[in-house]
Formats: C-alpha cells, sequence, structure tokens
C-alpha cells in the first residue's frame, strides 16, 4: 500500500514545511505534536494572507497617487524627509509626504517624478529663498562646490527645519554628500544622498519651475545661464606665469624635434651606408653625415676639386681629403638614380630644419637670459612675437644663401666648362 501512494503535493515542498516546522515553539506537550502542527500551518497561513492583502492594498493606494503614509503604516509617519535643492535662482526645501518605504515602490515613484500631478502629492514646498543677485548666487555656488555651507544657506535651514530638540526623526536629502557632512555638523540633522532621494532630486529638478510660484521656464534657464558662465570664468584661475608658458612650450617643442632630427638621420645613415659604407667612420656624428650625403649624391662623382666643400662642411681638411680617398676603395653598391634623389631630398629637409631648430634655440636661450637679467638690472627683454619673428627672418635667410651659394657654384663651373672648350676649338 505504500508503494502505490501517490501525494498531490510534492516531496519538496512537504520536506520544507517539515523542516519549518521542526523551529516553531509548540505550545503543548509534545504527545500532541499532531495537533500542534495543524494550529501552526493554520497561524502561518493567516499571516501570509494578511502580509498579502496588505501589500496589495498598499500598491493600489500607490497607483491611485494616493498617500504614502496609508501605505507604509502608522511607524512611517514618525520620521520625516526633507530634500534641499540648489537652484541658480534660490535655495528651496521640500518636504516629501512619506520615504520610510519608498525603495520598496521606486517604480512607482520614477513614473511619479514625470507626471507632475502625482509628484506634487509626494514633494511639498516649504520655503524658497531667491539669491538677492548674481554675485550672491556666485558666492554660494562656489561655498557649495567646496563642500563648505555658505551662510546664507546655514539661515535658511535654520528657519525652514524644525527646531534642534525636533530634528533627531527628520532626515534631509542632498545630492553632494560633502554638503551633507558639512550640514549635518552645522546644523545637527543627519543627512542621506541615497535611496530615493536622487530620484526626488531629478524630479524637483524637472518641475521646479512648476514647483515655485512666479517662476517661468525661461527665467530658469536665464539664471542657469547666467550663473553657469560666472561659475566656469571664476573656476578658470590666474596663472601670473602665463608670460613665461609660451617660452616653456616651446622649448619642450624643440627637444622634440630634436629627438625627431636624430631618428631621420639615423635613417639616412642606414640608406646611404649601401652605397658609401666608409663615409659613417669618418664622419660618425649624424648632422654633418647628413650633409655630407647631401653633398656627395653619387660617390663616383666625387673628385679632388671636392675637397674644397667637404672642408666648409667638416671644417676639416684631412676628413673631407679621407672622404675622397674612401670614395675611390669603397665596397658600397651601386644605387639607382631615384633612390639617389630621394636620399638627397629627404637629407635636404633634415638640414633644413636642423637650422631652423638651432636659431629658434638660441633665441629661446637668450630669451631666458634676458628674463634673468631683469630680475638683476631691470632691463626690460623683448616680447616673445618681436624675437620670433627674428628668428624667422634669421631662418629664412639661412635657406636663401645656400641656394644663392648653389648657383653661383653652377654658373662657376659652366664658366670652366666653356673656357676649356675655347682652346679645344682654336686647335
Amino acid at each position: 500500500m505504500m508503494g502505490s501512494f501517490s501525494s498531490p503535493v510534492p516531496l519538496s515542498d512537504i520536506e520544507s514545511v517539515l523542516a519549518w516546522v521542526d523551529t516553531y515553539k509548540l505550545s503543548r506537550q509534545t504527545k500532541k505534536i499532531a495537533r500542534d502542527f495543524s494550529d501552526a500551518v493554520r497561524d502561518k497561513i493567516q499571516r501570509d494572507e494578511e502580509a498579502h492583502r496588505s501589500l496589495k492594498d498598499s500598491e493600489q493606494n500607490l497607483s491611485s497617487g494616493g498617500s504614502y503614509y496609508e501605505a507604509c503604516g502608522d511607524d512611517v509617519k514618525m520620521s520625516k524627509l526633507y530634500v534641499l535643492y540648489e537652484h541658480s535662482a534660490g535655495f528651496a526645501l521640500f518636504r516629501v509626504a512619506e520615504f520610510e518605504e519608498l525603495a520598496a515602490f521606486l517604480p512607482q515613484v520614477e513614473e511619479s517624478v514625470t507626471d507632475l500631478q502625482r509628484f506634487n502629492s509626494v514633494v511639498t514646498l516649504i520655503a524658497f529663498q531667491p539669491f538677492k543677485s548674481a554675485v550672491v548666487a556666485l558666492e554660494n555656488i562656489n561655498a557649495i562646490s567646496e563642500g563648505i555651507v555658505p551662510e546664507d544657506l546655514n539661515l535658511f535651514l535654520e528657519g525652514a527645519l524644525p527646531k534642534r530638540k525636533k530634528r533627531g526623526k527628520c532626515t534631509l536629502g542632498v545630492a553632494d554628500p560633502k554638503l551633507g557632512a558639512a550640514i549635518s555638523e552645522a546644523l545637527e540633522i543627519p543627512c542621506s544622498h541615497t535611496g530615493a532621494v536622487p530620484e526626488l532630486i531629478r524630479g524637483i529638478r524637472h518641475h521646479f519651475h512648476a514647483l515655485i510660484k512666479g517662476l517661468t521656464l525661461k527665467a530658469c534657464s536665464v539664471t542657469q545661464l547666467g550663473l553657469g558662465h560666472s561659475y566656469s570664468r571664476a573656476r578658470v584661475k590666474f596663472n601670473v606665469h602665463r608670460v613665461d608658458n609660451m617660452i616653456i612650450q616651446s622649448i619642450a617643442l624643440l627637444d622634440q624635434l630634436d629627438k625627431d632630427i636624430n631618428t631621420f638621420s639615423m635613417r639616412i645613415r642606414e640608406w646611404y651606408s649601401y652605397h658609401f659604407p666608409e663615409l659613417v667612420s669618418i664622419v660618425p656624428e649624424n648632422h654633418l653625415y647628413t650633409k655630407c650625403a647631401e653633398y656627395i649624391k653619387d660617390r663616383k662623382s666625387l673628385s679632388e676639386e671636392s675637397v674644397e666643400p667637404l672642408t666648409e662642411i667638416l671644417g676639416d681638411s684631412e676628413k673631407a681629403q679621407a672622404i675622397i680617398d674612401a670614395s675611390k676603395m669603397s665596397m658600397g653598391m651601386d644605387i639607382s638614380p631615384v633612390d639617389l634623389i630621394n636620399i638627397q631630398m629627404f637629407a635636404g629637409r633634415v638640414v633644413a630644419l636642423k637650422t631652423q631648430t638651432t636659431i629658434f634655440g638660441e633665441k629661446l636661450r637668450q630669451q631666458v637670459e634676458d628674463r634673468l637679467k631683469f630680475y638683476e638690472t631691470g632691463d626690460i627683454p623683448m616680447k616673445n612675437i618681436d624675437v620670433m619673428k627674428q628668428a624667422m627672418e634669421e631662418a629664412l635667410q639661412e635657406q636663401v644663401i645656400p641656394e644663392a651659394e648653389g648657383s653661383a657654384k653652377k654658373k662657376k663651373k659652366k664658366k670652366k666648362a666653356k673656357k676649356e672648350e675655347e682652346p679645344m676649338d682654336e686647335d
């Protein structure tokens, strides 16, 4: 018989009920366990029905826009929630009709935030203190942003909140936790910035122009725009070293350019070494190597006439002669005209960039020295813009001079060629 018995209740549910019964305090002796079990089940069912009925009534009350006090019970009425809102037009204090169980009905709170009629049943304006002027508004907002309670806010809350003896059962909702800590210390009232407080502040911000009599949406926008601009200008601190910042940034830029020039020079050495590998050992310095590569081009074109130009570049006639000798016995490979043109153009750009950085670096160094002398002698240094104009003119002159010298050399070569051709024609 036991094997064919089938229970309509799942075995897991029966086990959970039996486990709960073991924790129930029996009102009679153990031998009457069956009756105690029935009493326990009856009491549990009654409690569940009452809780379900209470929750259903609360939800109906909330959905119809009723008071949260009626939904939450008498214990909630013992505590009060106030919300502080700082607007560009002034300070406002609102009282929330109920708050202890708002977390349980957060979806309903969010719905009421977007509906002005329902939100009016949740919050009530207690007091509003407008700012007397834009200067006063800026002073108060600057203090609040730093977590300091301004004097105007202190006086406003002292007059609007209940007396200090009754503040133990009150809570003040704020947006900034730092400001809340300062208010708690100054006014002896607990502050909160979590739970339903952010949703309530969001609703107040959304409907603020409708909650304050005589305040329009356009007026709110004008005050917010004006205070926002004033606050932004006040937050931009005055820099006493603003004149020197340009020099500091320029020096940093020149340092970065020097690193880039060294990288470019290394690439030229790498590429040109395939054609003239012996040049690296003779001219190890990057800048001079780049200038030599720009001048030499094809190593096979070097002759004894090239000693003088190389001496001008290197400042050493022995190195110039060593380059000529190495070019005659070089182990490098031949290079195509296209690759040679690319290397020459790239080397020319690097040389010009190095010349410009040298000029600008010298001018900036002189600027720093002039400013140091100003503290000693009082001589006013030149303006940065005037010094940079001089540097630009010198850099342009450095670019024009090599071109003029190159054209002059070409003319000389042509004249020599003509002179050599004339005796041949006479013969």
